[in-house]
């Protein structure tokens, strides 16, 4: 599926619950972390690319922006869990990276964001609520940063 087919959630839309391993192998669910605080479900194409580089940095940099509206940040990608630990390591990221490795893609199909043809997630952002009801939902191509402007946008609708 090419970009220009992706039909992503959208608000209001229910998020499916997920549970996917971080980069230490530790199982996250999605409903878990909601039932204590809203999350910002941000996923990525691929590790260690420039522009995936640079937006997870840009995060790091700004991680009070998430713990003053008191999210949960998450960073999804479709890169092994072994990939996402060195990342996060060379990169100091404190905030938990989660592989949808394997079934690959699995979670990004769920929230319409997978992109069959790369076989990798397009750029997008998704507010959940403790109820797993998309707040806010945001989407770029690949090559596309999204601005951190687009965060402090989607968590005011909280």
């Amino acid at each position: 599926m090419a970009f220009e087919d992706l039909a992503p959630l959208r608000a209001g839309d229910a998020a499916p619950d997920f549970t996917l391993p971080n980069q230490f192998g530790e199982d996250v669910t999605l409903s878990a972390l909601a039932a204590d605080k809203p999350v910002v479900v941000a996923f990525v194409p691929l590790a260690f690319t420039a522009t995936c580089t640079g937006e997870v940095c840009e995060l790091r940099d700004n991680i009070a922006l998430f713990r003053n509206a008191d999210v949960h940040l998450v960073v999804v990608s479709c890169d092994s869990k072994a990939t996402l630990r060195e990342w996060g390591e060379r990169e100091g990221l404190d905030f938990p990276l989660l592989s949808d490795f394997w079934p690959h893609g699995a979670v990004s199909t769920e929230y319409g964001v997978f992109l069959e043809d790369k076989g990798f997630a397009a750029r997008a952002t998704f507010v959940v609520d403790r109820e797993l009801t998309v707040r806010a939902a945001f989407v770029n191509p690949p090559s596309q940063a999204r601005p951190l402007e687009a965060y402090r946008e989607a968590l005011a609708t909280l």
